[in-house]
């Protein structure tokens, strides 16, 4: 049975039946917390709770944590951007931990960038070293993968394209709100990592909404990939792909030939022109609501509820 763990600014907490109950633990990071396992059985199998509504929950990744993040990953994302699903390759890029924030924490919105776009995603948090070279199969994958949760991967795309890479247009600080809840499961739980659906709604209306079997590379392959050239530690952040449904779309096949033919410069004026007229990319105001479970309920990662707010950027990460 999965548990939910939540987290406040200063202290960890086990979802109940009946509410949160705080967890016994002198960890300040998600890797303390993972090899704490005996404070979170114990809260989770005590008594006493309070209202979750009463928390102000905050990232249950730590800023400590590595994000790694998979490229295109959904069947359905690349058929959207006229590719092949069978012709991409398990690509990854970084982001910047500074670009964790919380469930319930404002999307700020950098004052130069206007094409700002959302990827509904589920990230996996690494439970234990995963040293390069270490092998992953199907039989120990629950072993190196100990939690899961929502996660929305904001990206910049005035920035991102014309640079064609993704650090900065993704790194900006609140660009990767996590949670509300790290959910330990177990591996039978991990079996049913594709029936997880993700959704997200963008002032109530319903923008994205696809099960995790429409994946191109499930964890397994992701996680065997990495293994080959990056470290890993626990608390580790890897977000996994995101399905159609983001603003960004590319144009019909004969408009993208043509377009591709033009210079440089008049080809990127006339892409952000078309795309500024495009009302799908957020704005101050804009609420994006984001869940992960399965049909039946029995996973469910929570429910993130963000704001999106226009300003510079923060003092600091």
């Amino acid at each position: 049975m999965s548990t939910s763990v939540l987290r406040t600014a200063d202290a960890w907490w086990v979802l109940t039946p009946t509410g949160a109950a705080r967890i016994e633990t002198d960890a300040t990071t998600t890797a303390e917390l993972l090899a704490d396992r005996e404070a979170i059985v114990a809260a989770a199998t005590g008594s006493g709770s309070v209202d979750v509504a009463d928390l102000a929950l905050v990232s249950p990744v730590t800023g400590s944590s590595r994000v790694v993040a998979q490229m295109t990953n959904f069947v359905s994302h690349v058929r959207d951007t006229n590719g092949t699903p069978e012709s991409v390759p398990l690509t990854f890029f970084r982001k910047t931990s500074g670009s964790i924030s919380g469930p319930l924490d404002d999307l700020i919105r950098p004052e130069h960038v206007r094409l700002l776009d959302y990827e509904a995603e589920i990230g996996l948090v690494i439970g234990r070293e995963m040293p390069v070279g270490t092998k992953i199969t199907d039989d120990n994958l629950s072993d190196y993968i100990a939690a899961l949760v929502v996660t929305n991967d904001l990206s910049a795309r005035d920035v991102q394209l014309p640079q064609t890479q993704f650090y900065e247009a993704k790194s900006y600080p609140t660009f990767t709100p996590v949670g509300p809840a790290l959910v330990l499961l177990d591996a039978e739980e991990l079996k049913r990592f594709t029936d997880l659906r993700l959704r997200l709604w963008v002032n109530g209306e319903l923008r994205q909404n696809m099960a995790a079997a429409d994946m191109i590379y499930q964890p397994v392959e992701a996680l065997r990939s990495l293994s080959r050239f990056q470290r890993l530690d626990p608390g580790d952040l890897i977000l996994t792909g995101t399905p159609v449904g983001t603003a960004l779309s590319a144009p019909p096949k004969l408009v993208h030939l043509l377009f591709s033919l033009l210079p440089e410069r008049i080809k990127w004026q006339l892409f952000f022109t078309n795309q500024a007229k495009n009302p799908k990319y957020l704005k101050h105001g804009d609420v994006v609501e984001v869940t992960v479970a399965t049909d039946d309920g029995a996973i469910d990662l929570g429910r993130q509820r963000t704001v999106v707010r226009d300003g510079g950027l923060p003092e600091s990460s």
